[in-house]
């Protein structure tokens, strides 16, 4: 092995969720280590079988937030200004009608939930992060809020040291927003999203050279690094060994770059969750439904939270013809191919997903026949995750644009999948950047409908 300052690797074997050693543990004694106290520490190390759990999250950001009465709750008995041009379609569970354009999510609604009362954005600003944190964003604490894949990472770890615990699906987009998979926020860079795309699959695999040449390499490496170690007050080198050591279990495994690729599905499976569009739509994502495909692989190779972003629904024109034209079909088409896959494979109860923008859209459709920004409530769809589904939780007004039965804030969503994958959002503090130790959400109670 190449070596500088001669001292040996240590062996991960022994070491916990945190990434942290038994011997590294007791030494820190009541201290705070890695934004987590020596009791939250020691629950992690007694509750391994978190570790090891299959539980998951995929969610689905629909960029520039579509109109809920345009999809889950129409409005019939409205005015003509109101109500729009679709009509709604009787579901498989009686009582529950939604978009005519959406019949494959119609025939398994037995399978999801649609949520028609979603509020929490504060201005109507587009913006991916109350999707990935359930927070706003103004008064964030010493380096942000970090969303549900960082905190998985960061709590949980990687259940398979080869691939990464938060993957993004999320191409960049004209307005960055998004193109954002959820940020780290104050934990750091080392627990950002992994985020392949296109030609760098290619670099998640050995080109020639061989496991030992490799070894090498990262001995050479590890003993640089320590030479800049004791200069470095920022925290960045920190989470770049974790990021260095991802990418050498990486490449030393070939199960990241098999998830990816799906052309290994059997043909029948590829052609029920289509292709869509890999271009992007406007200044939003593209609509590719491959990724909903490539989502499934990764959670069933280890993944713990996938995020992805789809389309671009700001439709402030020509609304109802983007939706019919561009969106809804493409949408139906992906997510009940994602939706009824995971339970074909017994995956439902452990893969909670959940599909939903930042805010709602006006009642009223403007003279441009669009719906322009509306806060004050929007709505979404979750499915999978062991939940009650078959219902409809929160309804709106008669038209459209006022809460009515059961506020549901993005932050009890959010609460509903860190329960899911074994976080406790009302135990867990972690620590910003100044070391104060923060909750993760405004509200941290799951909602009781879907337990």
């Amino acid at each position: 092995m190449l070596s500088i300052t001669g001292r040996p690797l240590k062996g991960r074997a022994s070491r916990l969720c945190d990434g942290l050693s038994r011997r590294d543990i007791l030494r820190a004694g009541t201290l705070a280590v890695g934004g987590l106290t020596l009791p939250q520490l020691l629950q992690a190390e007694r509750a391994t079988g978190i570790r090891d759990s299959k539980k998951a999250v995929i969610m689905i950001y629909m960029c520039g937030a579509p109109g809920h009465q345009d999809m889950y709750d129409l409005k019939m008995d409205a005015p003509t200004e109101i109500r729009g041009s679709f009509k709604p379609i009787p579901t498989n569970v009686p009582g529950i009608e939604i978009c005519e354009h959406m019949p494959r999510l119609a025939g398994i609604m037995d399978k999801c939930v649609p949520l028609r009362s979603m509020y929490g954005s504060p201005s109507g600003a587009h913006d991916s992060f109350i999707c990935y944190t359930g927070r706003k964003v103004p008064n964030q604490p010493a380096g942000g809020w970090p969303s549900v894949g960082s905190v998985a990472s960061k709590v949980l770890g990687a259940r398979n040291e080869a691939v990464p615990p938060f993957v993004g699906l999320s191409p960049d987009a004209g307005h960055p927003p998004y193109g954002s998979p959820g940020h780290p926020g104050f934990l750091g860079i080392a627990h950002s999203a992994f985020r392949p795309s296109g030609p760098a699959q290619n670099d998640m695999k050995l080109q020639g050279i061989d496991t030992s040449r490799l070894d090498n390499r990262r001995a050479l490496l590890t003993s640089v690094d320590s030479l800049r170690r004791d200069i470095d007050a920022s925290g960045t080198l920190a989470g770049m060994d974790t990021l260095t050591q991802q990418a050498f279990d990486i490449l030393t495994s070939t199960s990241l770059a098999n998830a990816l690729d799906i052309s290994e599905e059997p043909a029948a499976v590829r052609e029920r969750y289509g292709k869509g569009d890999p271009k992007r739509y406007g200044d939003g994502a593209p609509r590719n439904l491959e990724h909903f495909l490539m989502a499934r692989r990764l959670v069933e190779a280890g993944c713990r939270v996938v995020t992805l972003n789809f389309g671009r629904w700001d439709f402030h024109s020509n609304n109802f013809n983007g939706m019919k034209d561009t969106h809804l079909p493409q949408f139906d088409q992906g997510l009940s191919a994602l939706i009824e896959d995971l339970h074909n494979r017994g995956m439902a109860d452990d893969v909670a997903v959940v599909a939903w923008g930042e805010f709602g859209r006006t009642p009223r459709i403007n003279k441009d026949a669009g719906r322009d920004h509306w806060p004050q409530v929007g709505g979404g769809l979750l499915a999978g995750g062991g939940f009650r589904t078959g219902q409809v939780i929160g309804a709106t007004d008669r038209l459209g644009g006022e809460i009515a039965e059961r506020p549901v804030h993005f932050s009890e969503v959010i609460a509903t999948l860190y329960r899911h994958l074994g976080i406790d959002p009302d135990a867990l503090k972690l620590n910003d950047l100044t070391g104060r130790p923060q909750y993760l959400l405004e509200k941290t109670t799951p909602m009781p409908e879907l337990v």
